[in-house]
């Protein structure tokens, strides 16, 4: 049985009230295939949850701009949430992924092709949804995550298994690949409150430095947690050569040089003694110090009335999320 605690939840009763509307949402776009196959992947693909930070900056950010939560930020959390759903899936299968928060992958079970297929299903709803429901605006921002998330992942590629790769070129692949949605999030929050340009950019900067910290600390729990305490295995980007931010900085030339040459062939005897010496440098605290300040970063660009419930929320969010993923570093 999974050990995993999971992240902070908001306890504002209309962002709990809009929550489940956000869920229902995301299951009836997920599954509007006419062909019952793809919407037996895409349901469970969507039934299985995740975190829903990106819904919770949606409804929080149009909640604090209007003093309501409309129907259009419910169709938004839902749009944001069918791309991330859509891109995990292609994510899964570039990564050869069989589970995923305990269910199978669509390519585990249903080979390549097709999994390109479900993904694409999944990201060209979501463009739909929003044109439909909510604007051209939002469709074309949607549009424009997607492109951003495909050339984050384009950069990580082509830095597969190289040591010497600059901790910048990580931030800029996480930024794209991880941020782009965040910042549309916020972007759509302004939108459907109909916002002014200033304060639809400010919520924008909050969502891209909110998402930049949350890849951080996911990229660093695979490097300082336990596979009880998330309930996944743990050193799966060194397996993938994927060398992250924080373990970027706390390359020495012979971790470098192990690297370099045991790269691709790292036993599990071999990662599990690298992940435990990087454990005892300062790679846990500069990178937590590190998230503190994009953390700092993200509030000051919030607009609005200090005294909004729904402001504080988002106040609160970042370092909320920050003391959640410190608890789960063994």
């Amino acid at each position: 049985m999974s050990t995993v605690k999971p992240p902070p939840t908001p306890t504002m009763p209309a962002l709990a009230a809009a929550l489940p509307r956000v869920e229902d949402e995301i299951r009836a776009l997920a599954t509007s295939s006419s062909l019952p196959v793809v919407n037996t992947f895409t349901g469970r693909i969507t039934a299985a949850g995740g975190k829903r930070l990106r819904s919770v900056l949606v409804l929080a950010g149009s909640l604090a701009v209007s003093g309501a939560v409309p129907d259009k930020a419910v169709t938004a959390a839902a749009c944001v949430e069918l791309l991330h759903a859509g891109s995990l899936v292609h994510d899964d299968l570039m990564d050869g992924a069989s589970e995923r928060r305990g269910v199978r992958t669509v390519n585990a079970d249903w080979g390549t092709g097709p999994a390109v297929l479900v993904g694409d299903f999944m990201l060209a709803r979501a463009s739909q949804a929003a044109l439909e429901r909510i604007s051209p605006f939002a469709a074309g921002r949607l549009a424009q995550a997607v492109a951003d998330l495909v050339e984050g992942q384009v950069l990580e590629v082509l830095d597969l298994h190289d040591p010497d790769r600059d901790p910048d070129a990580a931030l800029r692949s996480i930024a794209l690949k991880t941020g782009a949605l965040f910042e549309v999030a916020g972007v759509l929050a302004a939108h459907c409150a109909d916002a002014d340009e200033a304060t639809t950019a400010a919520l924008g900067r909050y969502g891209a430095l909110f998402g930049l910290l949350f890849q951080i600390l996911d990229d660093l729990l695979d490097l300082a947690s336990t596979s009880q305490r998330l309930g996944k295995p743990v050193g799966n980007d060194l397996r993938q050569g994927v060398y992250t931010f924080p373990l970027l900085r706390a390359l020495d030339d012979d971790r470098r040089d192990l690297l370099r040459r045991r790269g691709r062939e790292l036993s599990d005897a071999e990662i599990t003694a690298l992940l435990a010496d990087l454990r005892r440098t300062s790679m846990v605290a500069d990178t937590l110090e590190h998230c503190t300040s994009l953390a700092a970063r993200a509030v000051r660009e919030l607009p609005g009335s200090p005294g909004s419930e729904a402001l504080g929320i988002l106040r609160e969010l970042p370092g909320a999320y920050l003391d959640w993923a410190a608890s789960q570093i063994a």
